[in-house]
């Protein structure tokens, strides 16, 4: 029905426990799914991750025969400064995190690109620096579980929401196999220009999510703000990128009862783009 290359993220349907969202997506006709683990935006996954609690979403996950392209998950602020209890809690959420993401068939874990704050907690550089190193770790780990490692940067309520800042954060993992996700709205939101985002992260980007914005606003329906998708998608195959998208309608211009309509309508016009 759509592009076997289009997905949907479970956070378009966060208002719905895992169970439904899997259904709805499903019965919507997309094959794949961004699975969404970030606490405070969508519960699918629970925040405190356990063996047990890994194995049940696996299982449902499993279940629904929707493959996973990605875990939108969360480790904490990577810019922060941890002392050895904090470092050791992170370090189990991750490991968590990189177990759900192989025993979903999860192609890689998504990870922020700081915390959720613009103003640094050293200084930009050394910020900047912690988060790199922080990131090239969790690819380390990723790869012994077989998966691959990618942040969303630019994100535009995140460290890392500019375009110099996502540059500086993308030069600093040149070389490191970890991969960078796009999504159109936070480079709108931001005031930026996804053709310019895409001219810098040549050959990097390795994940694209869809969901529009205007300045300042990340939560919009496709065709309610001012992404150019046909310009993006266009710029995106001309430089030769072959990954999959995922719809991320973690919008607030249409009621839950219109979101799966609003879903079909987005991944129809989408299909036609790609």
């Amino acid at each position: 029905m759509f592009n076997p290359r289009l997905g949907c993220s479970s956070i378009s349907f966060r208002h719905q426990d895992l169970p439904a969202a899997l259904r709805t997506i499903t019965d919507l006709g997309f094959g794949e799914i961004d699975l969404g683990a970030l606490p405070g935006v969508c519960d699918h996954v629970p925040y405190d991750l356990d063996a047990g609690a890994v194995a049940a979403v696996a299982a449902e996950v499993v279940a629904s025969g929707l493959r996973v392209r990605s875990v939108n998950g969360d480790v904490g602020d990577l810019n922060a400064v941890l002392d050895a209890k904090g470092v050791a809690a992170r370090e189990r959420h991750l490991e968590a995190l990189l177990t759900l993401t192989a025993d979903t068939g999860a192609r890689a874990l998504v990870l922020p690109c700081g915390a959720l704050s613009h103003d640094p907690v050293r200084s930009l550089e050394e910020d900047l620096d912690t988060i790199a190193a922080g990131l090239m770790y969790a690819g380390q780990r990723a790869a012994e579980f077989g998966v691959e490692l990618w942040t969303e940067s630019l994100h535009f309520l995140r460290f890392c929401w500019s375009l110099e800042r996502a540059e500086l954060l993308a030069q600093r993992l040149t070389g490191s196999g970890v991969g960078i996700v796009m999504d159109f709205s936070h480079i709108v939101a931001a005031g930026e220009d996804p053709l310019e985002y895409l001219r810098r992260h040549e050959g990097r980007i390795s994940h694209i999510h869809l969901r529009d914005a205007v300045p300042g606003n990340i939560n919009l329906s496709i065709g309610n703000g001012h992404a150019d998708f046909a310009a993006g998608l266009r710029a995106a195959a001309a430089q030769g990128y072959t990954g999959h998208f995922s719809l991320e309608l973690e919008t607030r211009d249409v009621t839950h009862e219109e979101r799966p309509a609003a879903a079909a309508k987005a991944a129809s016009y989408i299909t036609d783009l790609i």
